[in-house]
């Protein structure tokens, strides 16, 4: 299942090697700042289907904030596999 992040990833980047018209996810990578709201917007929504809402609701969110992660990331030349890393490196001490 992880292997779909990659998967993802590589649609992310294929978007941004080749444009697409009316692509969202162009959208955001040609505005990283509505990239940047969006993961703001979406982590809030997690929130608020944590607290208040069912489990569906939930995983809907995250797998929002994921993706709208993804495509920050992207905007700023970082990949996934870089948040591993650190997470890993946390791990460590």
């Amino acid at each position: 299942m992880s292997d779909f992040i990659s998967t993802l990833t590589q649609i992310i980047e294929d978007r941004k090697q080749n444009p697409q018209p009316d692509s969202y996810t162009n959208y955001l990578l040609d505005n990283p700042q509505k990239a940047a709201q969006k993961v703001g917007e979406e982590a809030t929504e997690v929130v608020i289907a944590a607290l208040v809402q069912n489990d569906d609701r939930l995983l809907d969110e995250s797998a929002d904030l994921v993706y709208h992660t993804l495509v920050l990331l992207s905007t700023r030349n970082l990949r996934w596999e870089q948040v591993l890393q650190r997470l890993a490196e946390r791990h460590k001490k």
